[in-house]
Order: structure tokens, then C-alpha cells, then sequence
């Protein structure tokens, strides 16, 4: 490859991070790896329409197999060796290459792969929301590849490692109790997860039997000598098996290779960034693990970047090991803006992978968000959370629960003031999608007051007073916890019980289009009280609590009747 003439990459333009300053160069010798992904063979097998497919009754799907899923996503040989061969030309080492996400992984001197995509690293200082300094290796302007790669490479990322993917997450105080010797205090209206099943009609017969659920845990950046995050298998242990009385889950850790993290790590809420990252995985395993106990439950590791969430939704939608039914993630930024934490191109890469999943009949359950529809910006502008955003998930919004021996006494949309109610909202990068063509999604609040996709779809219990009760990694405390990061593995658990309930092998999967094509009424819960800042709940569809909340048996029961 001798060609000097580059060209940009498109959609990956870059500027500092919100009040972030230069303080020096990057390291120059330090090993950096990046993960460049190549576009599909264009004479590769057409793809099916995703939301026609997912039109269908999930009984009468025609889905792809392995061979077929992997011609129609296949990569060119000649364009991987053309990568190879630049990569050779910059010392750079290749590893990971993987056909079906059509992905490689470069390494070399951070110097080495600065110059061989011609950018220039620097190390950035900026405050975090809570006032401490922080770090990150940056970049500005656009990524470069030879003229002989324009169109060939699609993206690469991991040059940039700016922390992405707050976790989302609302703790009120912990109950100092043991939890080797005693059962946690259930303050008046909060829940253990087994008790939601009654008020949200969590199908009778069924305990997720048979599916897998994966369930996205991302590692923060920690001060030195202090773990990262992670779950504890005791704690977790104690509280199935002494605490809900339970057989404790199946629980399997999958570690994304070259993206500098470490697995799991539990460890005590350290005072960083992105800190609570372990109570946010004990939250996540406690709900799903209790509402759908007899799922298999593999959680996906990987670190708090653009590459992290890159190859992670990307190994999780190809994984032919464990082959997940649903995902859940509990974590999100606001869409990408000047300053901000996405790159335009990293959204299409995760949204195409979100796509993917569509096509090979996998639900995806994302969190809304928990600041409202400021989403933790500082510019007076309401905003969407993504992935909520993407219009191939389920994007889920929360609620403020009221139950009376297992019945709902009452449900409005959770709002608890600023930095604590729902997201929801208008994106301003994904169009209003098929399904929501002939619902009435407002224009954004935002002038031009422009359409685009709603979020969220669904809603589930996330107001932290009415919160959920799970151990503390520590194994001594419990904790009450809220925000959309529980209404999250909600509806993750309660979509793998659909799938058992279902007949033969069908499973939910893509469930927007039928949702709301055939149940936007009376199947689930409406909500149509409060609101989230900018949005108001009402009859219907609106950007607070989507289509309502929780019914799991009638749902379970329109899509058999299909």
C-alpha cells in the first residue's frame, strides 16, 4: 500500500469533551489497540427488512441460519488482507480478526497508531458532574485512512478514550444489616424483585427456562489499587439462596478481548466518573436472576468507551456459544453533540449492530435514562438517551409503583425533581422509525421543534422510594435502588418468560413493530400521570412512560393469539 494520499473517515470527528483542556501529549510508547471494522461484501446476500420481519407473529418467522447470517454479513478477503497490509506498513500487530462482526484488532506504540490513522493524541483534564478532576487520552478533528481503504474501513475506534455509558442507576440510603444473618429491612412500599410479579403480571408457569440473557457490564476508570467493578458471587449467593430463597442462577462472564478491561472486579463504590459501576451489575443480576431464575445469565465485560460499546453489542449479537434471547443494558448518554461522549459514526456502528440482532430474533431492553429529558446536559435543551435512542431497541422508561397485596394501587410516571425521573424525549439523530409512523409522537421541544424517533416504548417500577432492595457488593449492607436501570432487567426477564411461554422454539425479538401495531392499547398498563421535565404523561403514547407499563401475562397472550 503506497499511496500518501488519505481521506477522512466519515462520522468521526471529534471535539474535547465539555470543559476538558489539553495538559500534554499522549504516552508515546504505551501499547494501543484499536478496533477497525470493514464494510460487507457488496456482493453479498441482500438482508431482510428488519421491521417486516419483526411484523410477523413470532411463531410463523422465517429466520436465518448460521451459514446464511454469515454469507449476508460477510466480509471481502481482499479487503482484509488490504488492512493487513497497512497495518504492516505501520508496525502495527493484527489480532481478534472476526468474519461475521467483520472486525480487527490493530496494536502498536500509541505513537504508531497515531500516525498510521494521522491524528494527533494528547492527554485532556476536565472536571466530572461531581466536581473531581479527571483524564483521558484524546483526539480532535477526524480519523484518516489511505485512499486505497476509503469505503473498505467503516470505522475505527479505541483512539479516544473518553468515558461513555453512565450507568443508570438511583441509590437511596443503605440498610445496615448483615446480610449472612438476617433479612434486609423492606422499607413500606419498596420491593424485593420476587414480589413484582404479582402487580406486573409476570406470566404464570414460566421462570425463563431455556434462554440466555445477556447483560452488559462495563468497567470504570478507577483510582489506582481500587477494583473497577464487577459483582460478588457470595453476596450474590447469600441473597438467592438465604434471602429470596432461591436456587442461585447461572450466572457465566464473558471478557471482550483488547479493549483494556479487566472482568470482573467487584469492589466498594469508589469516587470516580463512573462510580456505583458494581452496584449497577448487582442490580442488573439481582432483578434479572430473580424474576426469570432458571435462565441462564452471561454477563459481557467491557470497558466505558466508544470501542468498549462498539465491540461488546457487537460480540454479544454473534455469540453462537451462548447464544443470548435478550439483552439488557442499564447504562447511556445523551446522543452525540459538540462536546459531548458519542461519535456520529460509533451511534450507527452500535445501531447497526442493534439491527443485527433484529435480524437473528434477539430482544434488546435499553434504560431511558434517570435525569428526565435534560439527561444530564447543562444547556437548558431536552434530550434522548441513547441506546434508549436507537429505534432498534426497547427503549424503557420508569414508573412510581404503589401495590396493595400484590395489586397496583397506583402507577404515574416516576419523577422525582431534577436528577431524579425518567428520560424520555425526541432524538434528533434516529427519524421516526415504521412503527411509530401512525402514533402521535410529538416534535421536539427543542426549536426547529423537529420529529425523530420517541423514547421510550414501555416503562416498568424505577422511582427509587418504591425502589427494589439488593445486596451491596460488600456482602454486609443492602441497598434500595432505583432509576430505569431497574425497569431495565424488568422487562429483560420478563421478555425471556414470554419466550418460554411461547410455542416451539419462537421468541420475542425484535418486539417494537407488533407492540405497537397490536397492543399500543389495552395490554399494557397506561400511564398517564406526570412528567419528566419537558414531556408530560397522558392517554397513550408519550415521551415519559411510552405505551404504558408492565402487563406480562396479556402480552404474553396477544402474541400467542396472533
Amino acid at each position: 500500500m503506497s499511496s500518501t494520499h488519505y481521506v477522512a473517515l466519515p462520522d468521526s470527528s471529534r471535539v474535547p469533551l465539555g470543559g476538558a483542556r489539553v495538559i500534554g501529549p499522549a504516552h508515546s510508547q504505551t501499547p494501543l489497540t484499536v478496533t477497525v471494522y470493514l464494510r460487507r461484501a457488496p456482493d453479498a446476500p441482500a438482508r431482510p427488512d428488519v421491521y417486516q420481519l419483526a411484523l410477523q407473529a413470532p411463531t410463523r418467522r422465517s429466520l436465518p441460519t448460521d451459514d446464511q447470517y454469515a454469507a449476508a454479513h460477510r466480509w471481502l478477503d481482499s479487503d482484509l488482507r488490504a488492512v493487513e497490509d497497512f497495518a504492516a506498513l505501520h508496525d502495527l500487530k493484527v489480532d481478534n480478526p472476526d468474519p461475521m462482526a467483520r472486525s480487527i484488532q490493530l496494536t502498536g506504540t500509541t505513537q504508531d497508531v497515531a500516525d498510521a490513522f494521522r491524528v494527533t493524541l494528547a492527554r485532556y483534564r476536565y472536571q466530572d458532574a461531581g466536581g473531581n478532576p479527571r483524564t483521558y487520552r484524546g483526539r480532535e478533528g477526524q480519523i484518516y485512512v489511505p485512499a486505497e481503504l476509503d469505503g473498505i474501513v467503516t470505522g475505527v475506534f479505541g483512539l479516544d478514550d473518553r468515558p461513555i455509558g453512565s450507568r443508570l442507576l438511583i441509590r437511596r440510603a443503605a440498610d445496615t444489616v448483615p446480610v449472612a444473618h438476617a433479612a434486609p429491612t423492606v422499607r413500606p412500599g419498596a420491593f424485593l424483585p420476587p414480589q413484582l410479579q404479582a402487580p406486573y403480571a409476570y406470566p404464570a408457569g414460566t421462570d425463563g427456562s431455556g434462554q440466555c440473557i445477556a447483560v452488559l457490564a462495563f468497567n470504570g476508570e478507577t483510582p489506582p489499587g481500587i477494583p473497577s467493578g464487577g459483582y460478588s458471587l457470595k453476596a450474590m449467593r447469600n441473597y438467592f439462596v438465604n434471602v429470596l430463597h432461591q436456587d442461585m442462577p447461572d450466572i457465566t462472564n464473558v471478557v471482550i478481548p483488547g479493549v483494556g478491561t479487566p472482568g470482573n472486579e467487584p469492589g466498594q463504590d469508589a469516587d470516580f466518573e463512573t462510580a456505583d459501576t458494581s452496584g449497577e451489575i448487582m442490580l442488573d443480576l439481582a432483578i434479572v436472576g430473580a424474576l426469570a431464575p432458571k435462565a441462564k445469565i452471561v454477563v459481557y465485560f467491557s470497558a466505558f468507551t466508544e470501542q468498549g460499546w462498539v465491540d461488546v453489542i457487537t460480540r454479544i449479537v454473534n455469540d453462537t456459544e451462548n447464544r443470548p434471547t435478550v439483552i439488557s443494558s442499564s447504562y447511556g448518554n445523551l446522543e452525540a453533540v459538540p462536546g459531548g461522549r458519542w461519535t456520529a459514526g460509533a451511534m450507527k456502528r452500535v445501531d447497526a449492530a442493534f439491527a443485527n440482532a433484529a435480524e437473528k430474533n434477539i430482544s434488546i431492553c435499553c434504560a431511558s435514562g434517570d435525569d428526565g429529558s435534560r439527561d444530564q446536559a447543562d444547556d437548558e435543551r431536552a434530550h434522548a438517551d441513547f441506546p434508549a435512542s436507537s429505534p432498534h431497541v426497547l427503549g424503557i422508561g420508569g414508573t412510581s409503583l404503589v401495590v396493595d397485596h400484590g395489586k397496583v394501587v397506583s402507577e404515574v410516571c416516576w419523577d422525582d425533581g431534577p436528577g431524579s425521573r425518567t428520560g424520555g424525549g425526541i432524538s434528533k439523530v434516529f427519524p421516526v422509525p415504521p412503527f411509530q409512523a401512525a402514533t402521535h409522537v410529538p416534535p421536539s421541544v427543542n426549536p426547529p421543534h423537529a420529529r425523530g424517533r420517541g423514547v421510550p416504548d414501555v416503562s416498568g417500577l424505577a422511582d427509587p422510594r418504591t425502589g427494589v432492595v439488593i445486596p451491596s457488593v460488600d456482602g454486609v449492607h443492602f441497598n434500595q435502588i432505583g432509576g430505569t436501570s431497574a425497569s431495565a432487567p424488568m422487562w429483560s426477564a420478563l421478555l425471556a418468560r414470554i419466550n418460554q411461554g411461547l410455542p416451539g422454539s419462537a421468541q420475542v425479538g425484535f418486539l417494537n413493530p407488533l407492540l405497537y401495531a397490536k397492543f399500543a392499547t389495552g395490554v399494557l398498563r397506561d400511564v398517564t400521570q406526570g412528567s419528566n421535565g419537558a414531556y408530560a404523561s397522558g392517554p397513550g403514547w408519550d415521551p415519559c412512560t411510552g405505551l404504558g407499563s408492565i402487563d406480562g401475562q396479556r402480552l404474553l397472550d396477544g402474541l400467542k393469539a396472533l
